[in-house]
């Protein structure tokens, strides 16, 4: 048996991505125990760089230990009590993955359905929320099965003027498209590292508002063992223990309760994932993934590809490309990555061997992947018997970061300077 040594790979695919080199090194640092100061306060400093990238001054935001799926099952196993109505809109495999597990907490699920490839404009949800008088709306904001962008921006307002709690998946989306937790006004979100956070899977940040929160503690029950007196102890509690939010809640704050031990790992990975991004700057990362996204758009288009679904609600940090029917989608992504080194993904459901998915994502969202992942499809689509323009896409995604380079250029030259009191 050989040590663990896996190939060399570029991960261009809709996620998992390489994660940054400094957040792999966060990952070897030792391990303290679970209620060392040292381990506490780290947990409370990962709390405070989550609420800023999630803007919100939420108390209760936290890890969940798991994947993203961990944290969307956490969210809505504690937010949903067998019976309640809960409105899905469905654009994409990750909205039917969102019905999936609230059905699976006994909720009543209603949902709504649109083409792979679309969105909803508000009025429809709003609509579907009139008609069903859900308690929660669940909705996915950037679903990679379709790469599409639900708006999220006025469902809040519409949540609150029907007093339906409102939660979203941001696994996908999350620092590579804006996102504004207080001021769009939602109350529940989760997340996942794998993807723009450039980090590995296996820890899901978490918010919830005030409203969420009193929701989650209405229902959290302390289990036995670790009860203490005047302990709420409910006769239909959360239907999970280990994502019993309630309890995570209590295990993160002052009383630090012993729900469970903390992966040190992961919160160590997790921590550092906020605070690079929050080093480059929330409105940096941003701008950096939508010109990446842009660059990889357009040489895309530039090779003669089509792109899928509606482009204006696309992602900034993956697109869909439509496999040209005069090569295998297989073989060409079996090429990208056996002679490059290269991943791009596929798809699921209608979608899986028509598309292919294509990421620009955290570490990987800049020139150089961009430009080595066109020259390397160019190729593999010649080889494979396509006849795309030489050299085009390399020369579009170019021309992206040229145009970038002097739009910021201008920007800065026409940015007011201060001047610092008793200089001259």
């Amino acid at each position: 048996m050989q040590p663990v040594d896996p190939p060399a790979r570029l991960l261009m695919g809709p996620g998992p991505v390489n994660a940054d080199p400094r957040v792999l090194r966060a990952a070897s640092a030792p391990l303290v125990g679970q209620y060392d100061p040292w381990m506490t306060a780290t947990m409370t400093e990962t709390q405070e760089l989550y609420r800023q990238v999630f803007r919100t001054r939420n108390d209760a935001t936290i890890l969940v230990d798991g994947t993203s799926r961990a944290g969307i099952e956490a969210a809505l196993v504690s937010l949903l009590a067998p019976g309640d109505r809960v409105l899905v809109p469905v654009f994409g495999r990750f909205g039917h993955l969102l019905a999936e597990i609230a059905g699976r907490a006994q909720a009543e699920v209603h949902t709504i359905e649109t083409d792979w490839g679309q969105v909803f404009p508000v009025s429809v949800i709003e609509q579907a929320i009139i008609a069903t008088k859900p308690k929660v709306l669940a909705v996915v904001q950037g679903d990679t099965s379709t790469t599409m962008n639900q708006p999220l921006e006025d469902l809040g307002a519409v949540c609150a003027r029907h007093g339906v709690l409102l939660y979203t998946d941001t696994t996908a989306s999350l620092v590579g498209n804006p996102f504004e937790m207080d001021a769009w006004g939602i109350d529940a979100v989760t997340a996942g590292l794998q993807k723009c956070l450039a980090g590995p899977s296996g820890s899901s940040p978490t918010s919830l508002s005030e409203r969420a929160t009193e929701v989650v503690r209405s229902r959290s029950s302390i289990e036995a063992g670790i009860r203490e007196p005047g302990d709420d102890v409910q006769d239909d509690p959360i239907r999970s223990n280990y994502f019993d939010l309630g309890m995570v809640l209590d295990y993160w704050g002052p009383r630090r309760l012993n729900h469970h031990t903390e992966a040190t790992t992961m919160l160590y990975v997790a921590r550092e994932c906020a605070r690079v991004v929050l080093e480059e700057g929330l409105e940096a990362v941003g701008a950096r993934h939508e010109t990446a996204g842009r660059a990889m758009l357009e040489g895309v288009q530039a090779l003669g590809l089509q792109v899928f679904g509606a482009v204006g609600h696309k992602m900034h940090n993956v697109v869909a490309v439509e496999i040209p029917e005069t090569v295998v989608g297989d073989a060409v992504r079996s090429a990208m990555l056996e002679d490059h080194g290269i991943e791009i993904g596929t798809s699921f459901g209608p979608l899986h061997g028509r598309v292919w998915r294509i990421g620009t994502m955290g570490v990987n969202a800049r020139k150089d992947t961009v430009v080595t992942t066109l020259s390397a499809l160019e190729q593999c689509l010649r080889r494979g018997g396509a006849s795309v323009p030489q050299g085009a896409g390399v020369d579009a995604a170019l021309d992206v970061y040229a145009s970038a380079t002097r739009a910021a250029a201008r920007s800065s030259a026409t940015s007011p300077v201060t001047v610092a009191a008793g200089s001259r």
